[in-house]
């Protein structure tokens, strides 16, 4: 018997790339997200891609390179408060709002993104 994934149900890899190149685009525009990220963007969404193909079904890519996710240590050298979570998480769920794909599946995206987010606060304000 097989399971069926979110990976699966949104197309594979190619949904994660092109929904990480439309949340790029926002962390670029945006003056609360962009000071939080390296001057080049491509290699930070590239794991953050590869990262949520792994997380929804997809290969093993992310760990195979970078080892365990371990997120809230990779995010503990940035200072992320209220307004930066809220910057990042309207971002994502606007990239993600332009996407093609079920809405059980963003649902569950929208879910994860929301906890995952505030999670990963580690400053007050």
């Amino acid at each position: 018997m097989t399971q069926t994934t979110v990976f699966d149900v949104v197309g594979g890899q190619p949904f994660f790339d092109a929904l990480v190149e439309r949340f790029s685009a926002r962390v670029e525009a945006d003056p609360t997200l962009r000071p939080l990220y390296p001057p080049d963007l491509e290699p930070g969404m590239r794991a953050l891609a590869l990262f949520l193909g792994q997380y929804w079904g997809g290969p093993t890519t992310y760990s195979d390179e970078k080892g365990h996710p371990r997120l809230r240590m990779r995010h503990a050298p940035f200072v992320i408060a209220g307004p930066q979570r809220n910057a990042w998480l309207a971002a994502m769920l606007a990239a993600l709002d332009e996407a093609d794909a079920p809405e059980a599946a963003r649902v569950l995206m929208r879910d994860y993104f929301t906890t995952a987010s505030t999670a990963m606060i580690n400053t007050p304000g």
